[in-house]
């Protein structure tokens, strides 16, 4: 294997950290809609958690989208920035609203059917994200740019004896993530009408987002490892 070289301080990355965050909101979302379901609310602790993912979400989102940082591969800086940095605001987003509805959710009945009608404004753009997810899975399979280099451990070695596999995968949870954004839109519009009840596609959505959320946190972990080789393996 021929010796590559990457000036790392000036291709700086933490998809690291981002995958762990942007796993943990995809299991947030899904959770906080069981709790709504089964009335446990707990709006101060979920504002506080979601304030929290999506600063940092925002912060590394922003700085990948204004500086595209990942100069030899400049795409990433759009699948995994935009993404996140997306993500990030409308985390914090709901934090506000969780802050700001922490004490009247104790006034009302069925808190589920409040929340739906509150988020259905978002229904336009979680269509436009959920389109926009599937669009970088067909893209990843097209261009099959979701594929470690030979010099960055477990994931190279992984690569050479099966090339297709891991992008395949990671193109699927995007993809997966996709669908999860549409079925939301679905559920807010169930559930900004009254008298609504959990179907099917609502019960497909919490495994979506669980399945999709412990994939990235699963994935941020074992880079931490494989980015650390890549950098030793690829450094001056």
């Amino acid at each position: 294997m021929n010796k590559i070289i990457i000036d790392w301080s000036h291709s700086p990355t933490y998809t690291t950290i981002m995958a762990i965050f942007a796993g943990s909101s995809l299991i947030s979302v899904s959770n906080m809609g069981r709790k709504l379901l089964k009335k446990e609310l707990n709006p101060t602790g979920w504002a506080i958690n979601l304030a929290a993912l999506g600063m940092l979400l925002l912060i590394t989102g922003a700085n990948m989208v204004l500086t595209w940082p990942l100069k030899g591969l400049p795409f990433d800086n759009i699948v995994f920035g935009e993404t996140s940095f997306a993500l990030g605001i409308l985390d914090i987003a709901l934090a506000f609203y969780w802050w700001q509805r922490r004490i009247s959710f104790e006034q009302v009945d069925f808190p589920l059917y409040t929340v739906g009608k509150d988020l259905a404004p978002f229904k336009t753009v979680l269509t436009g994200l959920g389109f926009g997810l599937m669009a970088i899975a067909y893209a990843a399979i097209r261009y099959r740019f979701f594929i470690a280099p030979p010099q960055e451990p477990i994931g190279g070695d992984f690569a050479l004896k099966y090339p297709t596999t891991e992008n395949v995968g990671i193109a699927s949870m995007f993809f997966c993530v996709g669908v999860a954004a549409l079925l939301t839109v679905l559920f807010l519009c169930d559930f900004s009408k009254d008298r609504a009840t959990v179907k099917w596609y609502h019960k497909a959505n919490y495994i979506l987002l669980q399945l999709t959320g412990w994939f990235f946190i699963l994935c941020g972990v074992v880079v931490f490892y494989t980015h650390i080789g890549l950098i030793n393996n690829t450094m001056r």
